[in-house]
């Protein structure tokens, strides 16, 4: 699987760049309660921090709205997903438990204040592209709405669209059932490749530690 970011973007946004991770032969399940507690603490502290912090004043929300305004989104309509859970946090609607992939990847997302993608392996074929949206690419996406991706970051495989910083698809979910799956971290284009890199090191071992099997990182 190769993953290729269209030279337009990076023409539009100096400096894009994804941090990839690939896991095999991993174990998801519901979350352990070490996971659940640490998510909840976590969404505790930054709810708590929400009066005097907004979510302009992170600076991987702050760079993400810039870089959908820059493609032609309207911000304020189309989030960042890192941005639309810190609003839910504000208004304490809180993330709930879904399971052990998933809640670990909403933890990187607000950790790191920079959107998250986990996708399923064996429903995916073929390279990956990532390009800006056209007005034809839409999928069902894990909110279960049909959402339009003009102009938005997009990964898209030889099937069709499945992921982006906005909300992912259902066709690309993972599950109980997973046992290869792909993480991408939308990084800012600012990012130091060596820091990004140490990062994505960094996060991969967190979510090893709970999966098991193996994990292959690469920043693009």
């Amino acid at each position: 699987m190769k993953i290729i970011i269209e030279e337009s973007i990076k023409k539009i946004i100096p400096g894009f760049k994804l941090a990839a991770v690939t896991y095999n032969d991993i174990t998801i399940s519901d979350s352990p309660a070490m996971l659940r507690g640490r998510l909840q603490l976590f969404q505790e502290s930054l709810y708590f921090q929400s009066e005097e912090k907004k979510p302009a004043d992170y600076d991987g929300i702050r760079e993400w709205r810039s870089i959908f305004k820059a493609l032609g989104a309207d911000p304020n309509r189309y989030r960042p997903s890192q941005e639309a859970m810190y609003r839910r946090i504000a208004k304490q609607q809180f993330l709930s438990p879904i399971h052990s992939a998933a809640d670990m990847n909403n933890f990187f997302s607000l950790q790191y204040t920079i959107p998250f993608g986990i996708y399923d392996c064996d429903k995916l074929e073929g390279d990956i592209i990532l390009s800006s949206g056209s007005e034809n690419d839409t999928y069902e996406a894990l909110n279960g709405r049909t959402v339009s991706l003009k102009n938005i970051p997009v990964l898209s495989d030889s099937i069709g669209p499945f992921g982006s910083p906005y909300v992912d698809s259902k066709r690309s979910a993972v599950s109980l059932e997973t046992v290869k799956c792909l993480q991408i971290a939308f990084l800012n284009p600012n990012q130091d490749p060596e820091d990004a890199k140490s990062m994505a090191e960094s996060f991969s071992k967190m979510f090893s530690k709970i999966h098991g099997g193996s994990a292959a990182v690469y920043v693009l």
